[in-house]
Order: C-alpha cells, then sequence, then structure tokens
C-alpha cells in the first residue's frame, strides 16, 4: 500500500503542475470565460496563483479518493493538510523572497509554484504514511475544508476583498475585471 500511494502521490505532484501550467493560461485562451476564471487565474495576483494550485489538487483527490480512501483512513484530513499547506507556501515563499531580492524574475515565480505543489503532496503522503488526523472527525474536518476552499477561491475571484493579496500587480485591479 505505501509504494502504490507513494506512486499516487508522484503523479499527483506531475498533474497538478501540469494543469497548473496550463489553468495559467486558460482564462485568456477561453476568451475571458467567467466560468473558466472561476477555477483557474484570472488575473496574476498572488491569490490567483494560490488557486492555480488548489483547484488542480481537488481535482486529483476526487480522482485519487477512487483509490485510496477506502484504505486510508485519514485521507481526507491528509490531503486537506496537504491544501493548505501548500497554498500557504506560495504568498510566504513570494513575499519572503519579494522582500530579500527585490522584484522576483518569472523563473522564480513558477519556481515557487512547483516548490508549493511538492510541498502539498510531501505533507499529505507523511500524513498519510505516519496515520496522523485519523478518525470520523478529522475526516469530516477534511472534507468541510476541502470544500469551503473551493468555495472561498471561487467566491473571491468574483468577489475579491481589497487586499494586497488579491491586487493584479499588473493592472492594478482585483478578481475578475467587471
Amino acid at each position: 500500500m505505501r509504494k502504490r500511494l507513494f506512486y499516487w502521490e508522484i503523479i499527483g505532484f506531475g498533474v497538478v503542475c501540469l494543469l497548473g501550467t496550463v489553468g495559467h493560461f486558460l482564462y485568456d485562451w477561453t476568451g475571458e470565460n467567467r466560468t473558466v476564471g472561476a477555477f483557474f487565474a484570472v488575473n496574476e495576483s498572488t491569490w490567483e496563483h494560490m488557486k492555480l494550485l488548489y483547484v488542480p489538487y481537488f481535482l486529483y483527490i476526487l480522482v485519487e479518493c477512487f483509490s485510496l480512501a477506502r484504505e486510508m483512513e485519514n485521507f481526507l484530513s491528509a490531503k486537506a493538510a496537504g491544501a493548505v499547506s501548500g497554498i500557504l507556501a506560495i504568498p510566504l515563499l513570494y513575499y519572503f523572497l519579494s522582500g530579500v531580492f527585490g522584484k522576483l524574475p518569472e523563473w522564480a515565480g513558477i519556481t515557487i509554484f512547483f516548490v508549493s505543489v511538492a510541498i502539498a503532496f510531501t505533507v499529505s503522503h507523511r500524513v498519510m504514511k505516519r496515520d496522523l488526523l485519523r478518525g470520523g472527525l478529522w475526516q469530516g474536518a477534511g472534507f468541510l475544508l476541502l470544500w469551503a476552499l473551493l468555495i472561498l477561491f471561487i467566491w473571491c475571484t468574483f468577489h475579491p476583498p481589497a487586499l494586497p493579496i488579491f491586487r493584479d500587480p499588473v493592472t492594478g485591479l482585483y478578481g475578475m475585471a467587471q
């Protein structure tokens, strides 16, 4: 089981990196389709880059759930822990590195994204492997958190707060340009 879990997590890393990278361009490629924008980046804000990690990660969880959830009594809680770790890593790394080095080159942002995806899968893998956050209460909390995060990402695309993390540094706009 442990070997199978490891393979699922490695494949997930690749899938999320690929979907997140493609998702960066989907909104523009679809002529700014609002439905696509609900799930993929609509601008260059830090928040929208966090969404680029979360939505593919969430979709992969749905697929992975059919193979692993019955065998892993902490699947949803582990995935929620991974999601939170990965999406928090993006602003933490970006703002720290920007503070130290100033304006970051594009490759640094891409690297931050890949590192954050790796953090998400590493955390979820370790939580599952070590059998942490196990039991019905943790599973329920994981389930609710995963869905709440998806709803929050969608909501804030259409109704972003006027906070720096939601501001597009290129246009100065917030969320989906109305």
